[in-house]
């Protein structure tokens, strides 16, 4: 009677733990099929890919080329070399510049600030060599602008021969890339990111909606830009923003205008459904502090210069554990920002986030005598030690 009671009850236990187990469990299904060459969507604020497909191949970006023609006019307005109120005169090349246009004419002055719109809205070509000029003096100086621009940015796989992304196989970028100069224009320039969200925009009297159909169907996606031609393909890069969690999603090669932001709308789906962002640490907080030998003062305060975000399947957050791995040894002279550690977030054991821990202040060197006693205090230390 005994073990009958014993082992009924031993039944309940594990019924009951696996119950709970499961119920702590996050359970995460398989990424969704994407009809599109190749895909990604990224968390903005942590470089987490969630799902993704062919991400670093290269084909051609078609107008999504019009990013980096937008990029670096904001890097240029933000540098102050130039002004949204300067008037550009269009020339010739311009005008006559095949495929979508703002319709602007030969001879005529155009504001920057419109100019922008005319590339990020109606996606004008016109526009876009017409900015390319205005900066650079000519569209193929502008276009090693754009190349050395995307190797600051880490885009790989990219090389840019026009502003506009008219069709040359030469002339060829990735998904990752393309997130990775979303990402920027996102957090690099947001007093001009408000421009992505508009859905329409009138020049010349005639006016043009944004090719962008989620801006319609999905209140929680801003931008950014939409891309076709027949080697490309239907291309869209779009963002959103939940609950204080930002995505990136790309889609290369789809069939059509419907197919774009309908895989578009997948990915996005998916992340915001089974993925979460957390904020753990901001910029700039004292994290730590740490002996310094030989030095003016004898602790370092410690930090991070940038905000600490993972992404993690959703529930998972309590699993999380931080931790500050600190050099054994830090001697002065030390220079705000200089790595003197790591911070490291695992969860489950698994390394998620590492960011590097720096000094948080200058530390000059103190002077003879105290270097010598702290010369001969880290000798005997190192002997114990």
């Amino acid at each position: 009677m005994f073990n009958k009671v014993s082992k009924l009850l031993l039944v309940v236990f594990l019924v009951v733990f696996t119950v709970q187990a499961k119920a702590v469990t996050p359970l995460i299904p398989a990424e969704p099929q994407i009809a599109a060459t190749a895909y990604l969507v990224m968390d903005a604020d942590t470089g987490k890919i969630i799902a993704a497909k062919n991400e670093h191949g290269r084909f051609e970006p078609a107008s999504l080329t019009k990013m980096m023609t937008a990029y670096i006019l904001e890097y240029e307005l933000s540098k102050g070399n130039v002004s949204k109120d300067d008037l550009v005169l269009v020339s010739e090349k311009a005008w006559r510049t095949q495929g979508s246009r703002m319709f602007i004419r030969e001879g005529t002055q155009v504001s920057l600030y419109d100019l922008m719109k005319g590339i990020v809205i109606q996606s004008g070509n016109d526009a876009s060599v017409a900015v390319a000029e205005h900066i650079a003096g000519s569209e193929a100086a502008f276009a090693d602008l754009m190349n050395q621009h995307a190797s600051l940015l880490g885009m790989k796989n990219s090389h840019f021969l026009n502003s506009t992304g008219l069709p040359n196989e030469d002339h060829v970028s990735s998904a990752y890339d393309l997130a990775l100069l979303a990402k920027a224009i996102i957090q690099d320039f947001p007093e001009h990111y408000d421009i992505y969200s508009e859905k329409y925009f009138t020049y010349n009297k005639i006016r043009q909606p944004n090719r962008n159909k989620l801006l319609w169907r999905d209140k929680t996606v801003d931008g950014l830009k939409t891309g076709y031609t027949k080697a490309a393909g239907y291309c869209l890069v779009a963002s959103a923003k939940r609950d204080n969690m930002r995505l990136i999603s790309v889609v290369l090669g789809t069939a059509d205008e419907e197919a774009r932001a309908r895989e578009s709308q997948k990915l996005l789906s998916y992340a915001f459904r089974y993925y979460r962002t957390h904020k753990l640490f901001e910029r700039n907080i004292l994290l730590n502090t740490s002996k310094v030998w030989a030095g003016e003062v004898d602790q370092v305060r410690m930090g991070i210069t940038e905000d600490l975000f993972v992404t993690i399947p959703r529930g998972q957050a309590d699993n999380l554990e931080a931790s500050m791995d600190v050099e054994r040894v830090i001697k002065a002279p030390l220079v705000k920002g200089q790595e003197v550690g790591k911070v490291k977030v695992t969860l489950d054991g698994q390394v998620v986030k590492e960011v590097p821990l720096v000094a948080m202040d200058n530390v000059p060197e103190a002077g003879f005598l105290k270097k010598i006693w702290h010369a001969i205090m880290l000798f005997f230390t190192s002997l114990i030690g």
